[in-house]
């Protein structure tokens, strides 16, 4: 069974994850369009996603997250961040969450090395379900867009 301390520990310190992970996606030159968004903005995200670990890993709660990231792959669309970019933030903010958790040095116990390493396995399905979804909402918002460029274009430019 997943240690819900482990979950807590992440929880309860999603403020420090937080700012490693942007400093690490802000000093990535391959991430130009991400880093340029608001600060205030990229903190409430990552701040989301760790304040809703214990809905996923511990409730199974997954309607509300679903609609939430597919909501966000639309927003990032419509900012025009790569939908490359925005997946590799969130693989980001996921190895800074693996990081802390391994920096943590939980003992030697075989309780606690099977605590983590169930962490580890049912962090990456979360991070998974939130890519999935963040992918289909921006391919929405895509479509939606070559949809209404197609209508504008009108029949005499087909």
């Amino acid at each position: 069974m997943l240690s819900g301390r482990l979950v807590r520990l992440i929880e309860s310190n999603w403020d420090a994850i937080t700012t490693a992970a942007l400093n690490q996606i802000r000093s990535e030159p391959r991430m130009t369009h991400i880093s340029a968004l608001p600060d205030a903005e990229l903190h409430e995200w990552a701040e989301h996603i760790q304040q809703h670990l214990s809905d996923w890993l511990l409730e199974g709660k997954t309607r509300e997250l679903a609609s939430h990231y597919e909501a966000l792959g639309e927003t990032r669309y419509e900012e025009a961040v790569p939908l490359a970019e925005t997946v590799r933030a969130l693989a980001t903010l996921k190895a800074t969450i693996f990081d802390f958790v391994r920096q943590r040095d939980m003992g030697p116990s075989t309780t606690e090395v099977y605590a983590e390493m169930e962490l580890h396995i049912r962090l990456g399905r979360y991070f998974d379900f939130l890519v999935c979804h963040l992918v289909a909402g921006y391919e929405r918002a895509m479509r939606r867009a070559a949809e209404l460029n197609i209508a504008l274009e009108g029949p005499a430019s087909r």
